[in-house]
């Protein structure tokens, strides 16, 4: 199967705006996060790009990054690949038309919405559940973010996973098949999505189950909302040429939110957002605690992608936007709005249905302590000895999140017993470890700022 030696990762630490605070290291979901030399660092075997980190940095030294927006004109076609929750967030004063034509004056030559392949995938999807009940619960490869959590966390978990491309990927599909079917060629053409999340630009940089995706660009959600928020409003008009694309049904406007794909696939499915939430029930699913589940969607952000990092209002009301937009689509007596009939479809499905699947998923452990089986053995015993040394208060002051990760830190020879405060206190007390030596190592840790604290 074709996979990446190494997870990209869209989360960028800058270490001179970094003041070492360790809240990142303390809600990171993976234990990714370590505090060395008084700042942070990342583990990135570990990291998911779910963004727990971003939310809670108080000084902005974790950024995302992003494809710089020039780089659509190396292509004749353009094409912004737009999901519903960008739509969601801006003001229901301002027309989809109207984002169309401002997008078009940015650039784009073509728009298509994200939740089109949605359309496709949900026959898909229930086919594949229906063909692999020997694998349930079927967890959804939606979230990219739990993709990865699963494959690192949760390894033995991975053959539940849908081997199918997300609704971004078969829109991107559909649209350059579409482009190319016009007469376009294909490397004239470039499709750019609009992300929520860092975890889709990973997605898009290193898929997983492929070795490329369809996507060539992506463009940070907050940089896309902010520009169309003030050309919209100054341009109260601003109706340049957009085609009319059929409606979308209002269980494609849907599908990035909670609930957005269990309620329309059969059997028993269930619905799971937050990190922690998803992290909770799949510990539990590896322990065969819970059973008889068909489905599972699970995702990192609340609220799903309403929730993601790199939105800018608030998610709630994304949502409630978003679903206000779905019920319109539903009670839409306008015939001059064409509708996706069901055999176009239909039709779409089976044009695309031998590009809709990817690889199996491949465990990546970030439990491994060493490539060698008896080698693990013995380490992972060490691991033992070591944790009924340390005190299990997890108080991170050794500049790891807990003492579980600081004694595998350890057996990976990439800490010291003696960074632990306890450790050092009794080290004390037997004459073996100085104050100095405790204060020399926490300065190791915690940076020479910390400790030339003038105290009165």
């Amino acid at each position: 199967m074709m996979q990446h030696p190494e997870f990209h990762h869209a989360l960028t630490f800058n270490r001179e705006t970094c003041v070492g605070c360790s809240h990142c290291m303390k809600v990171c979901p993976t234990e990714a996060i370590r505090v060395m030399e008084g700042k942070a660092s990342l583990m990135p075997n570990r990291c998911v790009d779910c963004g727990e980190c971003y939310r809670v940095c108080p000084v902005d030294a974790i950024g995302v990054e992003q494809d710089d927006f020039a780089m659509i004109y190396q292509f004749r076609h353009r094409v912004a690949l737009v999901p519903g929750v960008l739509l969601g967030q801006l003001s229901d004063e301002i027309i989809t038309r109207q984002i169309y034509s401002v997008l078009m004056e940015m650039g784009f030559t073509h728009i298509c919405e994200v939740e089109t392949g949605a359309e496709v995938l949900r026959k898909a999807m229930q086919s594949y559940i229906n063909e692999h009940q020997e694998n349930k619960p079927l967890i959804s490869a939606f979230c990219p973010a739990v993709v990865r959590l699963i494959q690192v966390k949760f390894p033995s978990l991975v053959h539940n996973i849908i081997t199918m491309k997300p609704p971004l990927d078969i829109a991107g599909l559909y649209i350059r098949d579409r482009l190319i079917n016009e007469g376009a060629k294909p490397e004239e053409i470039g499709l750019f999505y609009f992300t929520p999340c860092a975890a889709k630009i990973a997605a898009v940089k290193s898929p997983v189950g492929e070795q490329k995706s369809v996507v060539d660009g992506v463009i940070n959600m907050d940089f896309a909302y902010n520009k169309l928020l003030t050309t919209a409003k100054q341009s109260k008009s601003a109706m340049c040429p957009v085609p009319e694309d059929p409606q979308l049904s209002p269980e494609a406007i849907l599908w990035s939110l909670t609930t957005g794909e269990s309620n329309v696939m059969e059997g028993r499915s269930l619905a799971i957002d937050g990190i922690n939430n998803v992290m909770a029930f799949l510990e539990e699913l590896e322990d065969e605690e819970v059973s008889n589940i068909d489905f599972l969607e699970l995702r990192a952000c609340d609220e799903s992608c309403a929730g993601g990092i790199l939105t800018s209002t608030n998610r709630f009301l994304t949502a409630e936007s978003m679903r206000r937009r779905a019920q319109q689509a539903e009670q839409s007596t306008d015939h001059n709005i064409e509708k996706l009939p069901e055999e176009h479809i239909l039709a779409k499905y089976h044009s695309l249905k031998d590009q809709l699947t990817v690889d199996k998923v491949s465990p990546r452990s970030m439990l491994k302590l060493d490539e060698n089986i008896q080698g693990a053995l013995e380490k992972m015993q060490r691991v033992n000895e070591l944790m009924e040394i340390l005190p299990y208060v997890d108080c991170g002051i050794c500049g790891s999140p807990t003492c579980q990760s600081l004694a595998e830190d350890i057996v990976r020879e990439e800490a010291e017993l003696e960074r632990c405060i306890f450790i050092q206190r009794i080290l004390e007390q037997k004459g073996t470890f100085t104050a100095e030596e405790s204060a020399e190592v926490m300065k190791k840790i915690w940076g020479e700022n910390k400790l030339n604290k003038e105290i009165k």
